[in-house]
């Protein structure tokens, strides 16, 4: 089942149980999908480009989080960990630090990089790899720790 398949079912569910706030970060998702489709001129969005939708929508969400919890908003705050907590759930299970630290190590062998000058060689080659499992940040600092060893 296509994750847009997913939303419809569980926006559904969402108007039986009148879960405003599920319905609404459902309907926000499913509009950024629609958008995306019609940018690109295409019937329907593989899985893969969904996952990047969905995960833009997580990290737009943390990045304001942060945004509102130094600005003192309790308010806003308390509703967009709801709104990420409904995201998390349409993603992909995350990867465990461990389990980064061997894709990190063992890709920058891949690639052969010997220092901080590869970065960017390491982290075009990981990010395939991770895409929806885990934070782009976490990867990138990751990475600098591996290759100032």
């Amino acid at each position: 089942m296509t994750l847009l398949e997913t939303l419809n079912q569980d926006m559904k569910q969402a108007m039986k149980n009148k879960d405003k706030i599920t319905l609404s970060v459902i309907r926000m998702v499913k509009a950024s999908i629609q958008n995306e489709t019609i940018k690109l001129g295409k019937d329907s969005l593989s899985e893969d480009e969904e996952m990047t939708i969905l995960s833009r929508e997580v990290k737009q969400r943390k990045d304001s989080l942060q945004e509102f919890k130094s600005a003192g908003r309790d308010d806003l705050v308390q509703q967009l960990e709801t709104e990420l907590d409904i995201l998390q759930t349409y993603m992909p299970k995350q990867l465990t630090n461990e389990e980064l630290e061997a894709i990190v190590q063992l890709t920058i062998e891949e690639v052969n990089a010997t220092s901080k000058k590869d970065m960017g060689k390491v982290m075009s080659a990981i990010m395939p790899k991770v895409k929806g499992k885990a934070d782009g940040s976490q990867i990138n600092k990751l990475v600098q720790k591996q290759l100032s060893n």
